[in-house]
């Protein structure tokens, strides 16, 4: 078995027509969040109190961006996380917005907003990145990884053990 953090996802970007189905699939909420940078309410998001090992994935391209086991309780209304699935899964980005300076992240693929990362979080990183539920998609433990961009192999294929390759 392979550790998932190893293996390398195909990171380039949806061409337009790919984009153009990826974005036609979201709700209003998910576009606002998602492709306006917006923020979905606190305290309703639906994976607030999902406990399961598994994987989180981008909801837009599929990319996987956080492991179940890194997610913990913050208390602050939204899913949190000690750190990303893999450190080139995420980009981050400086944001000003409403008076205050804080970092952005967005998914490296499909530039798709998540939330933000603040460095106020439970050891062993010190970070919390403070997840909108709508940008994420979720696959438990045992079953394939969405292939949204029809890529292939490491996407599509069952994983385990919060992210472990099974193949």
């Amino acid at each position: 078995m392979t550790d998932a953090t190893t293996i390398q996802f195909d990171l380039t970007p949806p061409d337009d027509d790919e984009r153009r189905v990826l974005e036609a699939g979201l709700s209003d909420e998910e576009r606002q969040v998602l492709l306006q940078h917006g923020t979905e309410a606190p305290f309703c998001g639906v994976f607030l109190t999902e406990k399961r090992l598994g994987v989180y994935t981008c909801r837009l391209c599929g990319l996987p961006l956080f492991h179940g086991g890194a997610k913990f309780e913050s208390g602050t209304g939204w899913p949190s996380f000690t750190r990303p699935f893999a450190a080139d899964h995420l980009k981050y980005i400086r944001d000003t917005s409403y008076g205050m300076i804080r970092t952005e992240i967005v998914c490296a693929r499909c530039g798709a907003h998540q939330g933000h990362v603040f460095p106020d979080g439970p050891p062993p990183t010190g970070e919390r990145y403070c997840i909108n539920s709508v940008s994420l998609a979720f696959t438990p433990d045992g079953e394939p990884l969405p292939d949204k961009l029809d890529r292939g192999a490491p996407e599509g294929e069952v994983r385990g053990r919060d992210g472990e390759d099974m193949s």
